[in-house]
């Protein structure tokens, strides 16, 4: 049986002051597109510059991440920040480490 990968993630702005919450098959290309959107009003996470990936995880199957998405959409601000710094205390931009392109 083929494995797939499905991506809840979570972007934030150069000020880790707005967050935005996604879910994608491709997540090195989701955050070039998002990096792309930067500035752009007719897109949420590019109209408040949400590019910086903090968080993610892997799913198999792509209704278990969308339930996840929705799910952590749904949380209040605090929630969603306990979840970031879960893994990633420090809010460290982990577009590099993930392979996303070579763009900061």
């Amino acid at each position: 049986m083929k494995s797939h990968n499905y991506f809840v993630y979570i972007t934030t702005n150069p000020a880790r002051s707005v967050i935005y919450v996604g879910m994608t098959n491709d997540l090195p290309t989701r955050l070039l597109q998002h990096y792309e959107n930067r500035g752009n009003s007719k897109t949420w996470a590019g109209k408040y510059y949400c590019y910086n990936l903090v968080w993610y995880e892997r799913h198999q199957f792509v209704a278990n991440a969308i339930d996840r998405e929705h799910e952590i959409k749904k949380w209040r601000r605090e929630k969603k920040n306990k979840l970031i710094e879960s893994i990633n205390p420090n809010w460290k931009f982990l577009n590099k480490e993930i392979g996303a392109w070579d763009y900061l």
